[in-house]
């Protein structure tokens, strides 16, 4: 298939794909041994689903047997402004980057299904196309396509995009030419270890997720442990302390999705507005939103741990209006946050 790669990466970047690099699903060899390191030291928390499909993630192989190419694809979502100016304004909630505007499954996959029919019509075989919601190794896939490197933060890197890009991949069955490797070009840096407000790094390249913002305020269920919820500061979906610090994000690329632009009301919505929404007024004020996906309760429940952790007297009666609440998490929210704010 003379020529075929150089015309598929054209196809991607004209797809909207900032970046486009090939390997075989079996280039991952060192993903089993890493991931059950991870899984033995209970780091995964609440996360059974890793442990429940580690046979698939740890060899994509297993996956699909009849893959013999992975096509893995960046797009970038690199912000406009600081990202961490937000963490300032204490009666606001602070969101995520990539959860300001739309959802970002939704758009790359579109694009991948839309690539993947094209590779068909031009190629033939049989693809599948992956992002984010399957049990696949995307970020390790990604660093032996050349894409990147998984950095001391765990996330990927890359020298052309830094770390705000979203990552899908075509698993096919056709024979086509790879990419080298990356390598790591982290160095010395420690900025993201040292930026990380719950210390959730035990070592560089190790993520233990029970301490991290991101998994506490998307992924846990419950109440989250006392001596975590005050480092929480106004983090109600997500943290970007450690992707925002990467100095390769001096040669971030500007992201050409309008979808991806911050919705003016998620970038610094008021607290008590966010309170008193209810579970209707959730759902409509994040729709087509990745928010929506964790529920009111517990996006009640991370509203009220900024509130504690506001300093806003003022907010003290927001609190108490959820004190008797019907989610056992989110009444002893509301308890924890008027304590915080009585002091």
């Amino acid at each position: 298939m003379d020529g075929m790669k150089q015309r598929l990466v054209a196809q991607a970047r004209a797809e909207g794909f900032d970046a486009c690099r090939l390997c075989r699903p079996w280039d991952v060899g060192h993903v089993p041994e890493r991931l059950a390191a991870f899984l033995a030291r209970g780091y995964h928390g609440q996360m059974a689903w890793l442990e429940e499909r580690s046979h698939w993630r740890g060899a994509p192989e297993v996956l699909w047997p009849d893959a013999r190419t992975v096509i893995v694809l960046g797009e970038s979502y690199t912000p406009e402004g600081d990202p961490l100016a937000g963490l300032a304004r204490r009666d606001c909630g602070n969101i995520s980057v990539y959860a300001r505007g739309r959802d970002y499954h939704d758009t790359v996959k579109k694009r991948l299904k839309r690539l993947a029919r094209w590779l068909i019509e031009e190629a033939g075989g049989e693809v599948k196309v992956f992002v984010d919601t399957a049990p696949v190794p995307e970020k390790p896939l990604a660093q032996a396509a050349g894409l990147g490197w998984q950095g001391k933060h765990t996330n990927l890197v890359s020298r052309e995009l830094g770390n705000w890009f979203f990552i899908g991949s075509v698993f096919t069955t056709l024979d086509l030419e790879t990419d080298p490797a990356e390598v790591d070009h982290c160095g010395s840096c420690r900025a993201c270890l040292d930026i990380c407000p719950t210390q959730a790094f035990p070592a560089p390249y190790q993520l233990d997720a029970r301490r991290c913002i991101s998994y506490l305020t998307i992924e846990h269920k419950g109440p989250v442990d006392e001596d975590l919820r005050s480092l929480l500061g106004n983090r109600i979906y997500g943290c970007d302390d450690c992707l925002a610090v990467c100095p390769w994000n001096k040669f971030a690329v500007e992201a050409r999705e309008v979808r991806y632009a911050a919705r003016a009301d998620l970038v610094a919505p008021s607290l008590e507005h966010l309170a008193g929404l209810g579970e209707a007024g959730f759902r409509e004020r994040f729709s087509g939103s990745p928010i929506k996906r964790i529920g009111w309760t517990r996006f009640l429940r991370n509203v009220l741990y900024a509130i504690g952790n506001s300093g806003q007297a003022r907010l003290r009666v927001v609190a108490r209006g959820h004190l008797g609440h019907e989610d056992a998490a989110v009444a002893d929210a509301a308890r924890w946050a008027l304590e915080r704010l009585g002091r």
